[in-house]
């Protein structure tokens, strides 16, 4: 376990670069930050890395960027631990309780069990949960298995949900038409394990690359993810390691010239699979802007699927700040800009003509009601 307690937001350059939107896209609402806000007396914000840690380049890194700003603004000093296995996140909650945290954030669905413990057992605490109901208790399948109801297990719990399969379906819709424009006509996903938070980013990809087949009457294959038995290719974790490269192999080797590696640092064994390869693929990063948050990768990084993680912890830890925390989940779309794409940076002079300003065409039509974007895994 490592705690950090930073008195500075870190990492404000990634923050900043999830506002620039590919044209249209616009980006999650920040706030008002025309004055620096007033916490209550006492407010101590404290935050739970899963077992990826800060620097995972995506939703760890992300959930901090987010406390860190709002911890700026209302010049608190949160306390921040991170989680190195699974064995941390019981002890780490016990720590935020014990140093006096008024309100702690969990980061990922991981957390659940132990948060709900935590919160029940400290009903005076605020709580939030970044994607997961904290319905453990909830409804159960035909076999027995815990399904959830959407109503969460302690009362003082708010979860961060986003319905991310929006922003995918215009990630996957961007990624049709780069690969129909090379020539290949292949595109394929690899998920790190098959979870909602994974496989709402590959249904909404494999969905969008079927609505530009539908567009433009072409034929862009799709590998890697069956929507309708909800099965495919995954690493098995969430680790950069040989067997997260050789599934990504395994997919480029079928000729995808677009790879959408969903599971926060596994997209480094995607762009080492390209590399190794010598091959001319791209990938879509997930959850922040993987041009920025990791320049290394930069010149692979078509565009990224954001899920603005970041804004709903801020927002979150600003709410809990005013003393009048509000339970009801946040569920982040593309109405309120708590999903989008980034830009398409390097790219964006190489992108097919009329690209932007379709995507911005479907973006408008699903806030509209007019293009109906669902998952099984959405919220």
């Amino acid at each position: 376990m490592t705690i950090s307690i930073p008195k500075k937001v870190l990492g404000v350059t990634g923050a900043a670069a999830l506002l620039l939107a590919l044209a249209g896209c616009g980006t999650a609402p920040e706030g008002d930050t025309s004055g620096a806000p007033e916490a209550v007396d006492d407010f101590l914000p404290c935050l739970i890395s899963d077992e990826g840690g800060w620097n995972d380049k995506s939703f760890n890194q992300s959930a901090k960027e987010g406390m860190d700003r709002a911890a700026e603004e209302l010049d608190v000093t949160p306390l921040e631990m991170e989680s190195t296995s699974a064995n941390d996140y019981a002890g780490n909650l016990e720590t935020a309780v014990s140093e006096g945290c008024t309100f702690i954030v969990s980061v990922g669905f991981k957390l659940s069990a132990d948060t709900i413990t935590s919160a029940l057992a400290n009903p005076e605490i605020d709580y939030a949960i970044i994607d997961d109901w904290a319905d453990n208790t909830g409804a159960k399948d035909d076999d027995g298995n815990d399904i959830g109801d959407q109503v969460t297990d302690a009362p003082n719990i708010k979860p961060l949900m986003f319905d991310t399969v929006q922003a995918a379906y215009l990630g996957g819709y961007a990624a049709a038409a780069w690969s129909a424009q090379s020539g290949v006509n292949k595109v394929g996903t690899v998920g790190g394990i098959p979870i909602p938070p994974v496989t709402i980013f590959m249904d909404g990809f494999i969905d969008g690359v079927a609505k530009y087949n539908e567009d433009k009457g072409a034929a862009v294959a799709t590998l890697g993810w069956d929507v309708a038995a909800q099965n495919g290719s995954f690493t098995g974790g969430f680790e950069a390691n040989d067997t997260a490269k050789q599934a990504m192999q395994g997919v480029l080797d079928q000729g995808a010239d677009v790879l959408l590696p969903v599971g926060g640092p596994i997209y480094q064994s995607a762009s080492a699979a390209i590399a190794d390869g010598g091959s001319d693929a791209v990938i879509l990063g997930v959850d922040s802007d993987l041009a920025v948050a990791d320049p290394s990768v930069a010149d692979q990084v078509l565009v990224s699927i954001l899920k603005r993680i970041d804004s709903a912890v801020y927002e979150a830890t600003l709410e809990a700040a005013s003393g009048d925390f509000d339970v009801t989940p946040y569920v982040g779309t593309l109405e309120n800009e708590g999903v989008g794409l980034s830009g398409f940076g390097a790219f964006e002079s190489q992108l097919p003509a009329g690209l932007t300003d379709e995507i911005a065409a479907l973006r408008d039509a699903i806030i509209a009601g007019d293009l109906e974007v669902t998952s099984p895994s959405s919220p």
